[in-house]
Parts: structure tokens; sequence; C-alpha cells
């Protein structure tokens, strides 16, 4: 089967798509001067786009994982999560505390979902 990817780069691709599985790189915040919320709102943004593009949208979402700079954060991050989330359909989802990579991003997502 064909791997098809999306907006290639030199280090990464932003979305691989395999046997109707749409694969999304960590999607994180352009501006870091938002606080968490916006930040997530953001982000969350990026994965509807991203999924829109792959043919599959966040009803269709099999695994998601956040990566939150602070762990403290998760209640404001759980409060546009909740709105986003389409009920009936919330994946499973892990949520971690992690050092990301750029000190001013406060959330990363990365998700699985299927096309449609």
């Amino acid at each position: 089967m064909e791997i098809k990817r999306l907006h290639v780069g030199a280090r990464l691709s932003e979305v691989a798509i395999y046997n109707g599985v749409v694969y999304l790189a960590g999607q994180i915040p352009e501006n870091t001067s938002n606080d968490i919320a916006d930040q997530t709102a953001e982000v969350l943004g990026h994965v509807d786009r991203l999924l829109q593009e792959a043919g599959s949208d966040k009803t269709r979402i099999l695994s998601c994982q956040i990566f939150l700079s602070d762990i403290s954060l998760i209640s404001e991050m759980n409060k546009v999560w909740d709105d986003w989330v389409a009920p009936g359909n919330s994946p499973p989802r892990a949520t971690v505390q992690a050092k990301l990579a750029n000190p001013e991003w406060l959330i990363e997502v990365v998700v699985t979902a299927a096309q449609k």
C-alpha cells in the first residue's frame, strides 16, 4: 500500500496516511505569547484543518496524546478540549507533563484518526 504524506518538510511531514489511517505530527502553537486556553484552541484548530485535508475529522480520532509543559495547566486545557471534542466521540487520550522543545510552547497534541 502507498503511504501518502502531506506538508512534507526536510525534517518531518505534518501528515502521513496509510491504509485509511491518518497520523498527524505533533501540533504546536504558532502564537507562543498566548495562554494555555488560546494555545490549546489554536492547536486544536490545526488538528481540525489537517484532519479535514486528510479526509477525516475529529469524530474519527482513534487516539490522542497531549503533552503539557506544566500539568497544572490541565484544568484550563480541558475546558477548551471539552468544548471542542465531538459529543459521543471523545477519543482515547493520554495527557502528560513533558519538557517541550520550545519552552514557550505550553501544549503539543498528537492525533491518529481513521479516514472517512
